[in-house]
């Protein structure tokens, strides 16, 4: 093969649906860069999420797996304890209700963080 033959195109669809997606990717590549887990670890825990009954045959819920797996490995190398992302998880999301339309979400808009000690 003639290497100046060679054309490289870029995907035309957008490669996450949402940013989100590319959070938890972006997140997943720095995780596994800093040696927190192995490739075989990652796959071995985004293998156990897409098995789980009720996954969607379509692969669009696959982004969601992808979250729970980063949440599982996260939790066992014990860099947050257990409930402690579904937590925070419930927090932001008061938050984002909270907040008026248009500004930014903190968690400080929490309602039940208000008088609550900040780290």
């Amino acid at each position: 093969m003639n290497h100046s033959e060679f054309v490289f195109e870029l995907p035309r669809d957008p490669v996450f649906a949402e940013p989100w997606q590319a959070e938890a990717f972006a997140m997943t590549v720095s995780l596994h860069e800093y040696g927190i887990f192995t490739w075989p670890e990652w796959a071995a825990a985004l293998s156990a999420q897409v098995k789980i009954a009720g996954a969607s045959a379509s692969g669009d819920d696959y982004y969601q797996h992808w979250l729970a797996a980063l949440e599982d490995l996260v939790t066992a190398k014990g860099l947050s304890r257990t409930g402690e992302l579904h937590d925070l998880t419930e927090a932001w999301q008061r938050a984002a209700h909270a907040t008026p339309h248009g500004a930014p979400v903190r968690l400080e808009n929490d309602p039940q963080q208000v008088g609550a000690a900040k780290p």
